[in-house]
């Protein structure tokens, strides 16, 4: 099977061509620029679709970080595979993006704590305990504070724990190890290797997974 996978939960923005069968990326391709993803996200798409000689009809099913994440950024990647799955009836895989951020880490045996900065002193996080190709859920996907993560790391202080994700650097202190920057941001190809222990669902039924309300709605409420 072909998937073509999407991210856009954060600053940089990714898409990647993958086969399952074979477990070969075939294209991939990121920017990591201050463009809006509006304006870089399918043309990201449509490069590795060129760079494979594919177009979308040779696409079996799609894969998106459907959050947590940047709010205009999640839905921009779930509108874009909404669309492009609906039109050609093709299914769809939704991925956690601190899942796709575990990923990164496959072959280490350590603790992974994923964390995308969430601001106001909060991280979008979740822990997992990776061993080689196994990764196991520690924790739920999760908005949390800094002081209470921290607290909360200190049960695993006689393990290895390697910081990924877009807040590691606000974390990071002398007891923890922070992922090298090939593997610290998420990316497309984890995003489609996490859509093999999901199940498909149809466009109609995609969703951003929002783990706190956005910005806006929050201050309505106050």
């Amino acid at each position: 099977m072909l998937i073509l996978g999407l991210d856009s939960s954060a600053k940089a923005a990714s898409a990647a061509v993958y086969d399952t069968e074979t477990k070969n990326i075939i294209s991939y391709g990121g920017v990591n620029v201050k463009i809006t993803h509006s304006e870089t996200l399918l043309p990201l798409a449509e490069s590795v679709l060129n760079a494979a000689k594919m177009t979308l009809q040779d696409i079996n099913a799609f894969a998106v970080s459907a959050g947590p994440g940047s709010f205009t950024g999640v839905r921009i990647a779930v509108s874009a595979v909404k669309g492009m799955a609906f039109a050609l009836n093709k299914p769809v895989y939704t991925v956690s993006t601190l899942h796709s951020l575990a990923v990164n880490l496959s072959g280490q045996n350590c603790i992974a704590c994923c964390v995308m900065d969430a601001r106001r002193g909060q991280f979008y996080n979740a822990l997992f305990r990776i061993n080689g190709d196994n990764i196991e859920h520690l924790t739920p996907d999760r908005a949390i504070g800094i002081s209470e993560l921290e607290e909360e790391l200190q049960a695993y202080k006689n393990k290895k724990i390697i910081l990924v994700g877009d807040g590691a650097e606000l974390l990071q202190n002398t007891e923890f190890t922070l992922a090298p920057e090939a593997q610290l941001y998420q990316n497309a190809v984890s995003v489609c290797i996490c859509a093999l222990n999901e199940k498909s669902i149809s466009a109609k039924e995609l969703m951003p997974l929002y783990l706190r309300l956005p910005q806006a709605e929050r201050e309505r409420k106050m």
